[in-house]
């Protein structure tokens, strides 16, 4: 009788359910995985070496352009790292802008997460509530920073410029007509806080129309519900962080454990999960949408009534105001040295950590005292994730490998750094 062999399969690498170019090399027997090997150095963006190369402020860009659907999250750990090694004063405005932004940049990460992972798991319209939710959330990035994605908007010090007192404003076209625009425009006649208020004010009946789509569906929960259980001690030895570590049951949240800029002063819980599954987790991530939301608002409210500076008055390390630029020749000098060499940093290292979308996402830094990195390093959250590939998958079967990797929530860009 024929000896009957395992065979291998090579999925990817195009984007198998993933964000970016994963190979993954899964052992079958039958339809079952009996091993998975995800291969992932097949995007290599050279981020940590080209710091290497650059000054502190020309490094900045890059970090958007790592995990590319959490772009200010990214900038805010390195913006940390630097402040915390030039012992910085953030201003208090600037704290409170810079966290709103980061609960938005949250929702920007989830609407992706569950509009692409529901598509990849056969629910084709929970992606159009998604993205219809992410056009009003890249507006305001565009509205603050001049860029949909890519912002570079948190900087050294504070952020880059404070909040418009204008929304832009959709215009008329061959398109869409007068009515239309009328229409479009009614939420845009304030500033951009109103919009941003405006905006949370809908978000709650909104997320209550991705859980009517999925949460009791039947098709849904036979394809989540125990998949890729992971258990609370397992998530911690693999290095677990953010929703895939409190989708095990662990209120592990770096917002509330090791709070910076102004998360001490939010009222928000941490949302957990009881079985580590991928349903656990999808519900996390929901729950952690409506909470964000929460945040959102009491910046909202705070910014509106405490008008201040944005970013700090050491102009060794950020920029003087245009005005006193073309007015003051000290200035002019300030301004001129900063954009040609950067500011020069301490010796020393540092650490700066933040509750990224994906988990903990950590910057690295060392300098000799020059005006750019010595070394760098990026912790980042997706690859202890996409290392536990195998364990998660074994004893599934391929369509639930799927799965796997959309409940990892795993971006390339920020894995092969």
């Amino acid at each position: 009788m024929a000896e009957i062999k395992n065979y291998t399969l090579n999925l990817g690498p195009q984007h198998p359910a993933a964000h970016g170019v994963l190979r993954l090399v899964l052992e079958l027997d039958g339809e079952v995985v009996q091993r998975a090997d995800p291969h992932i150095g097949l995007l290599h963006r050279a981020t940590e070496k080209l710091a290497e190369s650059k000054t502190y402020i020309q490094s900045l860009p890059y970090m958007d352009r790592l995990d590319y659907v959490s772009m200010m999250s990214n900038e805010h750990a390195y913006c940390l790292a630097i402040e915390r090694m030039l012992g910085l004063e953030v201003p208090i405005r600037a704290q409170y802008i810079r966290v709103m932004f980061a609960e938005i940049t949250r929702l920007l990460n989830h609407l992706l997460w569950l509009g692409c992972h529901g598509f990849d798991c056969g629910a084709m319209n929970i992606l159009i509530y998604c993205f219809r939710e992410r056009e009003d959330l890249f507006d305001m990035y565009e509205a603050v920073s001049g860029a949909r994605m890519h912002a570079a908007y948190f900087r050294p010090g504070g952020v880059y410029r404070d909040l418009p007192a204008d929304m832009p404003q959709y215009q008329a076209s061959k398109i869409k007509n007068a009515k239309t625009i009328a229409r479009l425009n009614e939420n845009r006649q304030g500033s951009l806080l109103d919009f941003i208020e405006d905006f949370t004010n809908r978000f709650p009946k909104l997320v209550d129309e991705y859980e009517t789509l999925l949460t009791d569906n039947r098709i849904w929960k036979q394809r989540t519900v125990g998949v890729g259980v992971v258990s609370p001690d397992r998530a911690k030895n693999l290095g677990f962080t953010g929703a895939m570590l409190r989708g095990s049951g662990i209120a592990w949240d770096l917002r509330k454990q090791q709070p910076y800029d102004v998360y001490s002063q939010m009222d928000f819980d941490i949302p957990i999960g009881k079985t580590g599954d991928c349903y656990d987790r999808y519900l996390v991530r929901v729950e952690e949408m409506r909470q964000s939301n929460k945040i959102i608002q009491q910046c909202i409210h705070w910014l509106k009534h405490n008008p201040g500076p944005v970013i700090t008055d050491n102009h060794k390390v950020a920029p003087p105001s245009r005005v006193a630029m073309k007015s003051s020749m000290e200035e002019l000098i300030h301004h001129f040295k900063l954009f040609t060499e950067g500011f020069h940093v301490p010796e020393g290292e540092a650490y700066a950590a933040v509750e990224h979308p994906k988990g903990e996402f950590g910057i690295y830094l060392i300098s000799d005292g020059a005006n750019k990195p010595y070394r760098l390093k990026i912790r980042a959250p997706g690859f202890a994730h996409l290392a536990a590939m195998d364990e998660m998958a074994r004893g599934h079967m391929i369509a639930d490998a799927v799965a796997i990797i959309g409940t990892m929530d795993i971006v390339f860009g920020e894995i092969d750094r």
